[in-house]
């Protein structure tokens, strides 16, 4: 993903090695016109091309003049007196081959297409009202034929917020060359609709002069890219990675028994846990696989003290250690000590183990003290109390900095998860399914990560974040595509599939 300097660099860059700018926006306007025409119902009454004064208004005038010579009823509406000299050479040529040029503004109630080429990448002008809502009436009349060109017009493609509150919601943004990273942010999600991309022809010698620490658009298709967990057929359990669950309170029993399934799932050798009283008397029926270590403590109201549990065991013993889940919210003064200070394996801490550090003396700074590496799984409101400097505007800039603040690997929690390591290498998941916005998912996926970072642990003696993003990836491609149902246990049951299948 880039920045709109980052593409506009990656442009200047191209045309200083012999790329002619006019080429540039043939290959744009016919790869644009390709998606189009490979979707025959989008234009079966025909087209409408809103062009801008620039060079995004020029792009649109490509696609309008390849249309046109497709056969489809084309017609453009220009708002604006044009500004650049390529795209009045377009305006010019259209005219010429005979494509209408409307006097006024286009009817919104028809079933035509509209592409809207407006303004394009890093814009800051404000869309008029007339304009605003001519876009929003034709959005509403015809919701899945209004096509955006790079960014839709009044959306800042660096935030994904919106330039002075305005801005309309497109069926589809087709984003060219590379992702912007407004565009993937949450904010953005009901403006761009359904987002792909079109391929400029960038040479690979431009695109690996970025770092490793360039964000990543990750995607269900990318899960075949990641390297997983393979662990020698020769090992025993204890060989295949060692994980220590502490979760659940009398109040949240079941969030306890959604983190062990999702430990369970990721394939791990064996699940230890500390549970409530109220949870652990069945847990030989509910979980049989689980080795229970103990009961925890209840406080007054019901949440669980975990803090003593920590001297009861040796904790070396784990390669990785879950505290958090359904916990409940507790002042604990002592809970984040020398115990979990020393643990030398994997530390992921989730939901009410995040809250409840958050109000410790030390807070956030804890953790770079820390002997291991840790994983941090905050949905927004836990990660503002964890770090309420950060700015939140912009979950992708927040995890980046968190991450590298805390020298731990951070996992935001949202539509488009963002995560993040100390070093600063950033993944961001691309594709939004709102069948995983469902109340134990995030249970679900602490445990899971939990037993997937035990298990690199003990294949490869190793961690990298890109796991943690590989599995954060799984569990949203399980979420999605999970056939037998949509609620956070019977995505489990998928996930030790998919895992079984990956790692096999």
């Amino acid at each position: 993903m880039v920045s709109s300097e980052q593409m506009q660099n990656i442009e200047k860059e191209m045309f200083s090695m012999g790329m002619p700018v006019e080429a540039l926006m043939e290959k744009v306007g016919i790869g644009i016109s390709s998606w189009i025409l490979d979707r025959q119902g989008l234009i079966e009454n025909g087209a409408i091309v809103l062009v801008g004064p620039g060079h995004n208004g020029g792009d649109g005038l490509v696609v309008a003049r390849e249309l046109y010579m497709a056969g489809v009823d084309i017609s453009i509406w220009c708002p604006f007196p044009l500004k650049k000299e390529l795209t009045q050479k377009h305006f010019d040529y259209a005219m010429q081959i005979g494509i209408r040029n409307l006097e006024h503004k286009p009817d919104s109630n028809s079933d035509l297409l509209w592409i809207e080429a407006l303004f394009g990448l890093g814009q800051s002008r404000i869309i008029s009202d007339e304009i605003l809502t001519l876009l929003n009436s034709k959005k509403k009349t015809s919701p899945d034929k209004l096509v955006s060109i790079d960014v839709p017009a009044g959306l800042d493609s660096d935030n994904g917020t919106t330039v002075s509150n305005t801005s309309y919601k497109s069926s589809n943004t087709l984003s060219l060359g590379l992702f912007k990273t407004g565009l993937i942010q949450d904010s953005a999600i009901d403006y761009v609709g359904n987002l792909e991309r079109v391929d400029i022809g960038i040479p690979r010698k431009i695109l690996t002069n970025f770092t490793e620490t360039q964000p990543l658009r990750i995607s269900f298709s990318d899960l075949f890219t990641f390297t997983w967990p393979m662990p020698s057929k020769s090992k025993s359990k204890y060989q295949r990675g060692r994980v220590l669950v502490i979760a659940g309170s009398d109040k949240y029993r079941g969030a306890a028994s959604l983190a062990l399934n999702g430990a369970l799932a990721s394939g791990v050798g064996s699940v230890s846990a500390f549970l409530p009283n109220s949870v652990s008397s069945a847990l030989w029926s509910t979980h049989p696989e689980v080795l229970l270590l103990g009961d925890l403590n209840t406080f007054q109201y019901g949440s669980s003290d975990f803090s003593k549990v920590l001297n009861e065991v040796d904790l070396n013993r784990f390669d990785s250690i879950l505290i958090g889940p359904g916990l409940g919210i507790a002042e604990e003064k002592d809970c984040f000590g020398s115990a979990l200070k020393d643990f030398k394996g994997l530390l992921v801490l989730d939901a009410d183990a995040i809250n409840r550090l958050s109000i410790t003396s030390k807070g956030w700074e804890w953790l770079n003290h820390r002997k291991g590496p840790t994983w941090l799984t905050p949905h927004l409101e836990e990660f503002k109390r964890l770090f309420p400097l950060i700015d939140c505007s912009n979950p992708l800039k927040a995890g980046i900095e968190a991450a590298k603040s805390s020298s731990s690997s951070v996992l935001l929690k949202c539509a488009h998860s963002v995560i993040s390591d100390p070093e600063g290498k950033t993944w961001q998941i691309g594709q939004v399914n709102s069948s995983v916005a469902r109340a134990g998912f995030g249970d679900v996926l602490a445990g899971f990560v939990s037993g997937m970072g035990a298990s690199g642990l003990a294949s490869d003696e190793k961690l990298d974040t890109s796991l943690l993003a590989a599995s954060a990836l799984m569990h949203a491609y399980a979420g999605a595509f999970c056939m037998k149902g949509s609620t956070a246990s019977t995505i489990c049951t998928f996930l030790g599939e998919l895992i079984k299948k990956e790692t096999a």
